[in-house]
């Protein structure tokens, strides 16, 4: 099996200001996925997708290709399975391998360890999944503290068919923690929904699955990476 890693990385930040090159336990934040997709050892390639000059510089240091992504696609309004998209068309033309399998690893998501991705990658290989993505057990449930407004008024947003009493005994529902993401090339190519009925599901721990969006976040993150 031909795999390739594509690591998404654009400039600037709203919620914390060039997060994928500011240091983070003593590194910029993006070498950390970096290193854990090499360690890994289950990559043909690995490919950073990025319009910052910056992160590039970071992408060559540390031997992985990249690419320089087009203004169009790092505009706001365009998803990340499309980024993914253009990425694995470029290391297919570029490095000529036709690859089976992508899997792109968050930079926000740095608390994951080595043993997730070949984790969650094993059971995506022997499940037969057309894709799959981690997620942990949410602290919020829809079938008993998600509230949701109808009608100028408001009600648990899932109604149960059983009285809960508790989140501990309501139907379980997870969070996508946004750190690992696989597909067969081919599904990846289709531009399907990324959940839908072929799609596999490997879940972490809460305390991997910190997704950096907020300065809150980089600090528990962060004092948990230096911890």
């Amino acid at each position: 099996m031909k795999n390739l890693c594509t690591i998404c990385a654009r400039k600037g930040s709203k919620g914390v200001p060039n997060k994928n090159i500011k240091k983070i336990a003593g590194k910029p934040l993006i070498q950390h996925t970096i290193e854990q997709a090499k360690d890994s050892g289950i990559f043909q390639d690995i490919i950073v997708s990025s319009d910052s000059e910056r992160i590039i510089k970071i992408a060559k240091s540390l031997g992985v290709h990249f690419l320089k992504r087009s203004k169009k696609l790092s505009a706001d309004n365009v998803g990340k399975v499309e980024v993914i998209q253009n990425a694995t068309l470029y290391a297919e033309k570029n490095l000529k391998i036709e690859f089976d399998n992508v899997i792109d690893l968050d930079v926000t998501s740095p608390l994951r360890k080595i043993s997730d991705i070949k984790k969650a990658y094993h059971k995506f290989k022997e499940m037969g999944f057309d894709n799959l993505v981690t997620g942990c057990l949410s602290r919020k449930n829809p079938y008993f503290n998600m509230l949701e407004e109808v009608n100028d008024g408001i009600q648990i947003s899932k109604k149960p068919n059983r009285k809960v009493l508790s989140r501990q005994k309501s139907p379980k529902v997870f969070d996508m923690n946004a750190s690992i993401y696989i597909w067969k090339k081919q599904a990846l190519m289709k531009k399907i929904d990324i959940v839908h009925s072929g799609t596999g599901f490997y879940e972490m721990p809460e305390e991997r699955s910190i997704d950096i969006d907020t300065k809150l976040d980089w600090e528990i993150v962060s004092y948990l990476m230096e911890r």
